[in-house]
């Protein structure tokens, strides 16, 4: 009776890691479609190829003491504070968010008002590209 009790056992095992093997494609099959969704629309609007290392750059670029870095945090995926309000932000990176892009409308309002609030101006369809590519690669 040992025997099959151990099987038992074992099968409950596998099946919990298969389950949990699982959620992980599915999630990350969400996260990298969600971006990929708005690539895809940047694409259409010009964008050629998307570089992660430029979308680094302007994570970090500086104009008047304001970066994305500020308020999201230097690693994308901590959780952020608003400089001003001190108002939690959710992690940026999909990996830590994965319902973070899912939403096209909220995406292209915030780009809107925080390229506005920290570069003065709204940024580039090829900007907002790169940005996410780098994201989505954290």
């Amino acid at each position: 009776m040992l025997i099959p009790r151990k099987l038992n056992k074992m099968k409950n095992k596998f099946l919990h890691f298969f389950g949990i093997a699982l959620l992980y494609i599915a999630t990350s099959t969400a996260q990298a479609n969600s971006v990929d969704k708005h690539l895809q629309t940047y694409q259409q609007q010009g964008v050629s190829q998307a570089d992660a290392a430029a979308g680094e750059q302007l994570w970090y670029a500086s104009n008047n003491n304001r970066s994305c870095s500020s308020c999201h945090g230097a690693k994308p995926h901590d959780m952020g504070k608003h400089i001003k309000t001190r108002k939690l932000i959710n992690p940026m990176a999909p990996s830590a968010s994965p319902g973070r892009y899912q939403d096209s409308i909220k995406v292209e309002k915030w780009f809107l008002r925080n390229c506005k609030w920290t570069f003065g101006r709204i940024c580039s369809v090829q900007e907002k590209a790169d940005i996410l590519t780098w994201l989505a690669s954290q």
